[in-house]
């Protein structure tokens, strides 16, 4: 008798628990409009978690209402500001894909640009900064690929201004990583290694501030190499171009 008594209570408190407030749905029986309106509510609340699983719960509930679509370039933007990248591409990926059309899509290509511009940023990094230059250039060059598509297809958007100065300072940040790794070569004796970086700067990043530097490397590795030939060329264009500036 006094087993039966506590399976009873068991079975009770384990038919309690399924009725737990946290573990009923809310927002089982809501419109599509009302999912919206609250996943918009917290995202103005930077509540990013609830916003991401608002939206998404909205797109699955209602795949072809006219919420969907923006229910996922929202989601996009709740996962960039949630630290989660790979989320927010593969959103904006699938929105480009599915609605190639949609007027939105300049505010697509461009936060892809963002969320790879800000790729690889830790919290010690916004409060202590790194080098933009130590980084892996991977995110940013795909960064910058984002930011041209926004100016190739919709120079009149409003983001083309920004994305425009985004590819500028990219570019000078590009440039002066490759010359972040000459320098690494150079320090190291790899003379060739560096030279070819140096080229690189030379040939594809040209007006950006690395270029000097890109020349003096060139100058110095080639004497390095016995090349004095193309030391010489190299020289000869560095002081036409600096004629202000002495090889170091």
């Amino acid at each position: 008798m006094r087993l039966a008594t506590i399976l009873f209570v068991l079975v009770s408190w384990l038919s309690g628990c399924s009725l737990l407030p946290d573990q009923i749905d809310e927002t089982k029986d809501w419109s599509a409009q009302k999912l919206y309106s609250e996943a918009t509510d917290s995202m103005n609340d930077s509540d990013w978690e609830r916003a991401i699983d608002l939206f998404e719960k909205l797109e699955a509930r209602y795949p072809f209402g006219r919420y969907a679509q923006q229910a996922l370039l929202e989601s996009a933007y709740a996962y960039y500001k949630y630290d989660e990248p790979d989320s927010a591409i593969s959103a904006l990926d699938r929105f480009i894909k599915t609605y190639p059309r949609q007027p939105n899509l300049d505010y697509a290509y461009y936060l892809r640009g963002l969320v790879n511009f800000t790729r690889g940023d830790t919290f010690m990094d916004r409060i202590l900064p790194r080098n933009e230059a130590e980084r892996d250039a991977g995110a940013a060059r795909q960064s910058f690929f984002d930011f041209a598509e926004v100016i190739k297809r919709f120079p009149e958007s409003r983001y083309a201004e920004d994305a425009g100065l985004r590819m500028v300072y990219l570019r000078n940040n590009l440039a002066q990583y490759e010359m972040h790794v000459a320098d690494y070569y150079m320090r190291r004796g790899a003379y060739v290694a560096a030279a070819n970086r140096a080229k690189t700067v030379v040939e594809n990043y040209d007006g950006t501030p690395a270029v000097p530097t890109a020349l003096e490397t060139l100058v110095q590795s080639y004497r390095k190499l016995g090349l004095n030939d193309l030391a010489a060329a190299s020289e000869r264009v560095y002081k036409l171009n600096y004629p202000d500036r002495a090889l170091p």
